[in-house]
């Protein structure tokens, strides 16, 4: 059976895009996100007695294989077709090892770096500016969806908002221009409870920068605020994550 046949079996669709919930323009970051999300719920550490969900690991890293690889993807592109005799698909490959070297695992000071270079960045700016507009000018809510965001971060965010309606760039809305001083003091009360709960818990487990354990507190923390479906851990793992899954023959033409 075909790789779009066993899709098609598997996922109700044949769609390589539709399995990994994106959309046929996606760029190679969107689709390795895409990946990661869909091969995160049947990886086999979560399933380890579960031969549908190992077969549908497998069948979503082939696929994925198949979407990053430029002359793979075009071929689908352009056809609706994919090369069930290419190296990709026909070498016998290890997918968890393939999986673990494209995400591999995330630590506590990986996330710490990662929060250094994000911080002031045209990135943080753009994503900062987007939530702005999606969510109308609520800080509440910006603050809670925006990468490594927290109530310290406030006032320089602000400062970069408001430039940005200044300038012409984002609309001016009610939400954030009129906010009042009890809202603001609400979200700096609810910022120092969670800063002096994860202090608690932090010193209960004792807990260091080395353990494991502090890491998944980070992570949880982080995934909890999240108000989208992509989670700063996925995020961080997809998108910033060591890139795979090239073709011996990429560029060739």
């Amino acid at each position: 059976m075909g790789l779009l046949d066993r899709c098609q079996e598997l996922f109700r669709t044949a769609n390589l895009y539709e399995v990994l919930g994106i959309n046929n323009e996606a760029t190679e970051a969107e689709i390795r996100r895409g990946y990661y999300k869909a091969s995160l719920k049947v990886h086999p550490d979560r399933a380890p007695d579960d031969p549908l969900a190992t077969e549908k690991f497998q069948v979503l890293s082939k696929l994925y294989a198949i979407l990053i690889d430029k002359e793979q993807r075009a071929i689908y592109d352009e056809q609706g077709v994919v090369d069930e005799e290419s190296d990709i698909l026909s070498k016998d490959s290890c997918w968890e090892d393939y999986w673990r070297q494209l995400f591999p695992k995330i630590t506590v000071q990986d996330i710490l770096e990662f929060e250094k270079k994000y911080k002031g960045s045209d990135e943080e700016r753009k994503d900062l500016l987007q939530l702005y507009t999606q969510h109308q000018g609520d800080m509440d809510t910006i603050l809670t969806s925006l990468l490594c965001g927290s109530q310290d971060d406030e006032p320089r965010l602000g400062d970069i908002i408001r430039t940005a309606i200044k300038d012409g760039e984002v609309e001016e809305f009610p939400a954030f221009t009129q906010e009042s001083d009890k809202k603001k003091r609400a979200r700096r009360k609810r910022a120092d409870r969670e800063r002096k709960e994860a202090e608690e818990m932090q010193k209960e487990m004792g807990l260091n920068e080395d353990d494991d354990s502090l890491t998944m507190m980070i992570k949880q923390k982080h995934a909890s605020r999240e108000k989208n479906f992509n989670s700063f851990l996925s995020d961080l793992e997809a998108k910033y994550c060591k890139k795979g899954g090239k073709s011996s023959k990429r560029g060739k033409k």
